[in-house]
C-alpha cells in the first residue's frame, strides 16, 4: 500500500500502523478525530499530504463512512484539513494556524490530570443522580439537551447550556459539595476547551451523549448512566488530544 504523499509527490515515512490503526466503536468519531488531528499536529501528516481515499480509510480504521465523514467535517471546520474537488482532488492536510491566544505550558502539561479529575467527579455524580434525581430535575436536563440541539452553530450559547447541564446533574443529587465539585471541574474544563475549535459535529456528538445520560437517569439506571458519562468524558479527551496545540506532547 502506498504511503500518502506530500505536495510535490514526496513520500512521507509515516508510522501508518499507528496513525491508521482500528479505533474502538464506542467513541469512534472522537477517536478518529484524535488520531488524525494528533498526526497533523505532530507533523506525521505534513501540510499538503493527501489522506487515503474514504473507502481505504474506513477499512483501515474499522469505521463506517458516516463516522469518517463526521470526523473529516470536524477537522475541516477546525482548519486542519481541506477538500479539493476534481481530478487530483481529495482531502489534504492544511497549513496549521497558530491559536490567537496560546495556552500556557503549565496548562498543557496538566491537561491529562484535569481530564482524570473530571472523569472521577462526573462519573461518581451521575451514579448518585441516577439514584436520586426526581422527574422534574430529569425534565430540566432534557430541556437543556433540546436547547443545545438548537445551539450547535452558537458555541457560546451551547457551552452555557452545557455547563448548566452538568451542574444540574450535581444539583439533582441534593449535595451542595458535589455541586461545588462539579462547578470547579467545569471551570477547569472550560479553561482547556477554549483553546480548541468547536466544530458542529463535535457539539452534536457531545449532545447525543447528553441525551443518553438523561435516558439513563429517567430509568434510574446507575450503571448505564456511569457508562454514558464515562463515554462522554473519554470522548472529550479524544477531542482535546486531537485539537490542542502540539505543545501538549511534551512527555
Amino acid at each position: 500500500m502506498s504511503v500518502p504523499a506530500a505536495a510535490g509527490g514526496i513520500a512521507l515515512a509515516l508510522p501508518e500502523e499507528v496513525v491508521f490503526a482500528p479505533v474502538r466503536s464506542q467513541t469512534a468519531f472522537e477517536e478518529t478525530l484524535e488520531r488524525l488531528g494528533t498526526a497533523i499536529r505532530l507533523g506525521l501528516l505534513a501540510p499538503g499530504t493527501r489522506l487515503p481515499a474514504e473507502r481505504e480509510l474506513c477499512a483501515r480504521l474499522g469505521i463506517a463512512r458516516s463516522t469518517l465523514r463526521q470526523a473529516l467535517t470536524a477537522l475541516t471546520e477546525g482548519g486542519l484539513v481541506h477538500a479539493v474537488r476534481g481530478r487530483g482532488g481529495g482531502t489534504f492536510v492544511a497549513d496549521p494556524q497558530p491559536p490567537t491566544e496560546p495556552p500556557t505550558e503549565e496548562l498543557l502539561a496538566d491537561w491529562h490530570e484535569i481530564a482524570d479529575n473530571r472523569f472521577a467527579v462526573e462519573v461518581g455524580i451521575v451514579v448518585l443522580a441516577a439514584e436520586r434525581a426526581h422527574a422534574a430535575a430529569v425534565d430540566q436536563l432534557d430541556a437543556l439537551v433540546d436547547a443545545m440541539d438548537a445551539q450547535l452553530d452558537d458555541y457560546a450559547a451551547f457551552r452555557q447550556s452545557d455547563v448548566l447541564f452538568h451542574v444540574g446533574l450535581a444539583e439533582s443529587t441534593g449535595s451542595q459539595r458535589l455541586v461545588a465539585a462539579m462547578t470547579a471541574t467545569q471551570g477547569e474544563m472550560t479553561q482547556l476547551i477554549r483553546f480548541i475549535s468547536h466544530p458542529r459535529e463535535v457539539l452534536r456528538s457531545s449532545n447525543d451523549q447528553h441525551r443518553r445520560i438523561v435516558a439513563a437517569l429517567a430509568a434510574h439506571d446507575g450503571p448505564r448512566a456511569a457508562r454514558a458519562m464515562a463515554d462522554q468524558a473519554r470522548a472529550t479527551e479524544h477531542v482535546l488530544a486531537g485539537l490542542l496545540p502540539a505543545m501538549k506532547k511534551m512527555g
